[in-house]
């Protein structure tokens, strides 16, 4: 890696041992990173046309079963939060194309420097928990996926009547990503939005700060 590149990484680890992993923002991010089981690729790509590398780069990981969580950085791409949210659409599109639904080896998710706390709802709230010092495409392999379901699924919260009720319906359960949206949003209104925004404009000036440093160094 280039110096670009390294301090890229850098800044995005910030973010993950200082916002996730400090916060418990996700289930498989500390023992992933732990385990060494995450893989940082830095795309300088300026282009929000240009998808080839990093379908080529997925496709290679699909194959590296060692690897549970990719992290894809495109600090150069210049995109907005949701113009980025639909380079991820597109992303995950060309992904699918090329596999069967059940062959499907990673799922993606948008991560964004820009967006502001909207704490009305769980979902809402997403957008300001992903910032990302910058855009990135978070890639969890479906089998940790499952593994992380089944450990939902056995702490689930079920009144000791309901297991002697047969005739009360289950209630629907939420998904995955339900499920750590509303934790979050918990964590969130427990601790205030103060504390992890504090945490965000740190690394943000790291970031801004390391930029204006390498731009003067190659001048």
């Amino acid at each position: 890696m280039n110096a670009f590149e390294l301090e890229a990484v850098r800044l995005n680890r910030r973010y993950v041992v200082e916002i996730v992993e400090r916060f418990g923002l996700c289930p498989w991010a500390d023992r992933a990173r732990r385990e060494g089981r995450v893989a940082e690729v830095v795309f300088e790509q300026t282009s929000s046309e240009l998808f080839a590398p990093s379908l080529e780069r997925m496709l290679e990981l699909e194959a590296e079963t060692a690897i549970d969580v990719a992290l894809f950085i495109y600090p150069r791409i210049g995109l907005k939060r949701l113009e980025f949210e639909h380079f991820a659409r597109r992303m995950r599109g060309l992904d699918a194309d090329r596999h069967a639904p059940e062959r499907i080896a990673f799922a993606i998710a948008a991560f964004h420097p820009d967006a502001e706390a909207v704490l009305a709802t769980p979902d809402r709230l997403v957008p300001f928990l992903r910032r990302t010092p910058d855009p990135t495409l978070q890639l969890v392999r479906d089998s940790t996926l499952s593994r992380v379901r089944g450990d939902f699924h056995g702490t689930s919260y079920f009144g000791p009547e309901l297991l002697f009720a047969s005739s009360v319906p289950a209630p629907p359960e939420p998904d995955v990503r339900e499920r750590i949206a509303r934790t979050n949003h918990e964590t969130v209104t427990r601790l205030g939005v103060e504390a992890l925004e504090a945490a965000f404009q740190d690394i943000l000036r790291d970031r801004d700060e390391t930029r204006a440093r390498l731009a003067g160094s190659t001048r």
